[in-house]
C-alpha cells in the first residue's frame, strides 16, 4: 500500500484552487508539491498545514491505495521516499 494524494487534487479542483495558490497559502515549498505529485511521503505537519489551508479533513487530502505507487516522470525509488522536515 502507499499514500495517494488523488483526494488532494480533487479537493483543489472542487475549491477552484491551483497548486501554486495552495503552496502559498499553506507555506509549502515547490519540492513538497513535487513530492506529492510523485506520490512521495510528506510530513504529518505538512499534511496538517494543507488541511488548515483548505479547511478540510485529512481524508480530503490523502487516501491509502493498494499496490506500489505509480512511476511518474521517472523511476520511483522507495529508498528515497523520505519525509520532508
Amino acid at each position: 500500500m502507499y499514500i495517494s494524494y488523488k483526494p488532494l487534487w480533487h479537493t483543489l479542483i472542487d475549491k477552484g484552487m491551483s497548486k501554486e495558490k495552495l503552496r502559498q497559502k499553506a507555506g509549502l515549498t515547490t519540492n513538497m508539491i513535487a513530492n506529492m505529485g510523485r506520490e512521495q511521503n510528506i510530513s504529518m505537519n505538512t499534511l496538517a498545514r494543507i488541511c488548515e489551508a483548505l479547511d478540510c479533513q485529512i481524508t480530503d487530502v490523502i487516501a491509502l491505495a493498494p499496490g506500489d505507487p505509480p512511476t511518474i516522470g521517472g523511476k520511483h525509488d522507495k529508498e528515497s521516499n523520505k519525509t520532508d522536515s
